[in-house]
């Protein structure tokens, strides 16, 4: 069965937004007979400038042609520049013929104008969730996921999360063994769970110096030994006493903290997404009990492994459970 992918951009798209998911659905043919047939849109057709000025050519959209999924990429106009009330309506009328329709990053401002979103549980980039809550506040955002469905509405944080949000709707099409294959011929992650923080304890932490850097990076290959703060001392080839010293001027935080957020970040995914019993997959990243586990989730995510569960299997089923400037509605 064919199933026709439709991106929509507009003067000023995120041109990543477009590349990464396209590049996830047109691969699948590498692995199997592609099901799926690519066109971007846009109001007026020809060619369509991006963020950073390289056009893309794209067609107007054809009322005969079936739509399976719609995706409207992000960038601007996006949460401080108002789309038209003719972009809205078409971005209405096109999601109304499709069987799905997905946002990346900013894009879900698009879908919530036109009207697609109402009292849905969403995403968007960290950085302006804040704003669509505001802007739309019978919504349920969510900053801290890298995709998200409710219903047939799927929607993405920013530019990188829409290969995982591609990756997640080829699952869902034709099945686990080819998303895989596709992620690995593309060197990514295999879809990072949506429901995976946006954050990262390795990024946040971001140490200048190579020996630092080399100790957290032995920690997260030996997550499930123990990691006194003597045995990562010794990965970076200092004493106890100066790599303490060292990575909390470099970090901001203890050895044991960062060593915790790691295990809890590692343990997460799977805590989401799987069967397994909390207990083993607390012995599996480090944890030496369940309550270890638990502590450390309430304190990093802020709440317990179980009540992650629950939402990881709600969102899979699609149940509903700064300064910048704000986002005002269109006029009626």
């Amino acid at each position: 069965m064919t199933r026709n992918i439709v991106f929509f951009v507009y003067p000023g798209f995120d041109l990543l937004d477009l590349a990464g998911p396209m590049s996830v659905f047109g691969d699948v043919g590498i692995y199997r007979d592609n099901p799926y047939v690519l066109q971007v849109v846009s109001e007026t057709g020809g060619p369509i400038a991006s963020t950073v000025g390289a056009p893309v050519l794209t067609t107007r959209l054809d009322d005969q042609v079936p739509i399976d999924t719609f995706v409207v990429v992000g960038g601007w106009p996006g949460c401080k520049q108002r789309p038209s009330e003719a972009m809205a309506r078409f971005v209405a009328r096109a999601a109304a013929r499709s069987r799905r329709v997905a946002s990346v990053c900013t894009g879900a401002f698009l879908l919530a104008e036109a009207g697609l979103m109402q009292g849905r549980r969403c995403t968007s980039h960290w950085r302006y969730a804040a704003d669509l809550q505001a802007a739309f506040p019978d919504l349920k955002v969510d900053a801290d996921r890298i995709y998200m469905r409710d219903g047939n509405v799927w929607t993405s944080a920013g530019s990188s999360a829409g290969i995982d949000l591609g990756l997640a709707l080829i699952e869902e099409d034709v099945g686990l063994q080819v998303s895989q294959s596709v992620a690995r011929g593309l060197v990514v992650y295999h879809r990072r769970l949506g429901g995976q923080s946006q954050y990262s304890a390795l990024l946040e932490m971001d140490p200048p110096s190579d020996r630092i850097r080399g100790a957290l990076a032995f920690a997260r290959e030996r997550l499930h030994e123990p990691l006194p703060v003597e045995r990562l001392a010794e990965a970076a080839n200092l004493s106890p006493r100066q790599f303490g010293r060292a990575f909390l001027a470099e970090t901001g935080t203890s050895p044991a903290k960062a060593v915790e957020r790691l295990r809890a970040e590692a343990a997460r995914p799977m805590v989401e997404s799987s069967a397994q019993a909390l207990d083993q997959i607390g012995l599996a990243v480090g944890f030496s009990d369940p309550e270890r586990m638990r502590q450390a989730f309430v304190r990093c995510f802020g709440q317990p492994p179980q009540a992650l569960r629950r939402a990881g299997r709600a969102n899979r089923a699609g149940e509903p459970s700064g300064d910048v400037e704000a986002y005002p509605p269109l006029s009626a």
